[in-house]
């Protein structure tokens, strides 16, 4: 009888996290359409924002994009202007992504207005319910992690 409603418990709670998970990436993915880019350039973006110029090979590990994405990405970034190839002055194997000032004065401009739709977005949660989300949502992460291992 335990193991049933712990199973019905953890089936409900799954539903109700893919359906959150659903959401919140439409409200992000709607906001930052807004600005003329798609969630994964926005995710590029933001990192060199925050993290500064990046070898290419690093960027899939930072915002999990496979490696064969990161090319078509950084790709369509180049043609908008938004960030430029830098070659490694002390390894010719490594290419870097840095931005542009185009990039950087876009960045400037919409980061802000994005982290405030975020703050929005979780304020129905206090300061408190959301430390106590994240900490409940990584140690769920790092056990799915072992067991995808097994």
């Amino acid at each position: 009888m335990i193991q049933m409603e712990q199973e019905n418990s953890a089936l409900k709670l799954f539903v109700i996290m893919m359906r959150a998970h659903q959401r919140i990436s439409d409200a992000v993915g709607a906001d930052v359409k807004g600005f003329g880019l798609n969630p994964t350039e926005f995710g590029v973006l933001e990192l060199l924002y925050h993290k500064g110029d990046t070898p290419l090979q690093k960027i899939g590990e930072k915002i999990l994009l496979a490696s064969g994405s990161i090319t078509y990405v950084v790709d369509k970034l180049e043609g908008k202007g938004l960030l430029e190839r830098k070659s490694c002055p002390s390894d010719r194997r490594v290419t870097y992504a840095g931005l542009t000032e185009q990039g950087r004065a876009l960045i400037d401009d919409v980061f802000p207005k994005h982290a405030q739709m975020i703050t929005d977005l979780f304020s129905v949660l206090s300061t408190e319910e959301q430390q106590q989300a994240a900490e409940l949502i990584k140690k769920l992460g790092h056990h799915s992690e072992s067991i995808g291992k097994k």
